[in-house]
């Protein structure tokens, strides 16, 4: 007897439309933070949720394929520290909780953005 493939993240979370209600709400969150809103004061929202929605798919297992730039080329001279990784990690984590994402998906979830931050901090953490 052949054991049943896991299903994806993308799958157990909801697909598609579960990404976009979780990347909406996660922009929600990330602008009404006072230390994140002003990375996004000339970005073009729709397009950069698009891409997030794009980027989680993929790397969640879903059929998308992330079309843009590289996370370093992406975040290159944003002045991203690790408080403000971290601060978006947070309202990730608090958007896929607020989905109703059980807390070993989030968990999940969390374990692959982590290693983003490699890519993304390009300043050392403020100290004040």
């Amino acid at each position: 007897m052949s054991e049943t493939p896991r299903q994806s993240i993308y799958e157990a979370i909801g697909g598609e439309d579960a990404l976009i209600a979780v990347v909406d709400d996660l922009y929600r969150r990330i602008l009404d933070d006072p230390l994140l809103k002003g990375f996004f004061t000339s970005v073009n929202m729709p397009r950069l949720k698009g891409r997030q929605v794009e980027f989680f798919g993929q790397a969640l297992g879903g059929p998308m394929t992330y079309t843009g730039a590289s996370m370093r080329k992406a975040h290159a001279g944003l002045g991203i520290g690790p408080e403000h990784f971290a601060a978006v990690a947070g309202h990730l984590k608090d958007a896929l909780a607020g989905a109703g994402v059980p807390a070993d998906l989030i968990e999940e979830i969390m374990n692959l953005v982590a290693p983003l931050a490699d890519e993304i901090v390009t300043v050392p953490a403020s100290t004040g």
